[in-house]
């Protein structure tokens, strides 16, 4: 699937955000940096600098950023395919083991075969329709942990109309990454924020989805909605890179902020191939001594296996504070 490239920013502004994280650059031309680079967001406010706690505990200056979760290159979806008989433009796409598996009719209909699980049937065979969530109340029905049973069996997409005109994320993210430590997951904070402002999200919860016999496709840029944060990835495709500008000529290019502050680059190589010296956390160190990440492959299921500083904060809030080192309960 292509998409129109609608706004490139100048290769030196990036150049400077990438070395700037993790130099003594002022916080003025930080979050300068930062606007920049999320550009192609639709931004609602900041970045700006707040202080915030980070998943350790400790205290620090972060930026702020409240975004719409939508982007604005391309429209989001298809999800479900509407028929057995209807082909990949007409669906997402699915992961499993590694593999990207495009979501169309003949997908359906081999879910028990994929899955070695006769109880699989999200099809009705007398007609070959698909049974999919067509509202926003089946959406969230069968989008929580546990799905009301009227929705096993069913293919789940839940539309960008269904959240509210308001609906808003808040990034708080450290200006200067905190020294790595343990290395931490990222299924409270997420991975980051994508160039375009939308949620680089932790690994989707698998399990949970097929032990409902369901699937939640994503689009073919990775992305899904959630009815509380919106539209969010799980996996990063070709589409961040399309509209992201090469700013080194050994690494490519930025396409998002790690939630500890660390620079995310696209998978491969501008030659194509594989980073090598990759950390457990998918980072490493450059010849000019700065720390990055390089995206996981789509099918992995997990944009960042891990963090390698202390996290900051998603908020649904804009007007929250945050404490990431509080109990999973009190974040979103």
């Amino acid at each position: 699937m292509m998409f129109s490239k609608v706004w490139r920013p100048q290769l030196a502004l990036l150049c400077c955000f990438v070395v700037g994280v993790a130099t003594t650059a002022g916080a003025h031309e930080k979050l300068h940096q930062i606007e920049t680079f999320l550009s192609g967001a639709q931004i609602v406010s900041g970045p700006s600098e707040v202080d915030c706690t980070l998943a350790g505990g400790t205290t620090a200056t972060c930026f702020s950023v409240t975004v719409i979760p939508e982007p604005q290159s391309y429209t989001p979806g298809p999800w479900c395919p509407r028929s057995i008989n209807d082909t990949a433009a007409q669906g997402g796409i699915w992961l499993e083991n590694g593999v990207v598996h495009d979501v169309d009719g003949a997908f359906v209909t081999k879910l028990a075969e994929l899955y070695g699980d006769t109880n699989w049937q999200l099809f009705d065979p007398e007609t070959g329709d698909v049974r999919f969530t067509g509202t926003l109340e089946a959406c969230e029905a069968a989008a929580r942990p546990n799905v009301d049973p009227a929705y096993q069996n069913h293919c789940v997409e839940c539309l960008p109309e269904y959240m509210p005109d308001d609906a808003t994320l808040t990034f708080v993210i450290p200006l200067t990454p905190t020294e790595p430590t343990d290395q931490a997951p990222t299924d409270i904070s997420g991975s980051g924020i994508a160039l375009n402002g939308v949620r680089l999200d932790a690994p989707a919860p698998v399990e949970a989805i097929l032990g409902a016999y369901t699937i939640a496709p994503f689009d073919d840029c990775g992305g899904h909605v959630n009815p509380h944060v919106g539209y969010h990835y799980h996996a990063v495709t070709d589409c961040l890179s399309e509209i992201a500008t090469p700013t080194d000529a050994d690494h490519g290019a930025q396409i998002g902020i790690a939630m500890d502050g660390y620079p995310i680059f696209e998978r491969l190589l501008p030659d194509g191939s594989e980073p090598v010296g990759l950390d457990a956390c998918r980072g490493h160190t450059d010849a000019s001594a700065a720390y990055h990440y390089h995206a996981n492959d789509a099918g992995s299921n997990a944009i960042l296996p891990c963090l390698s500083a202390e996290a900051g904060c998603v908020l649904t809030d804009p007007d929250g504070v945050c404490d990431a080192s509080a109990p999973p309960r009190r974040r979103p």
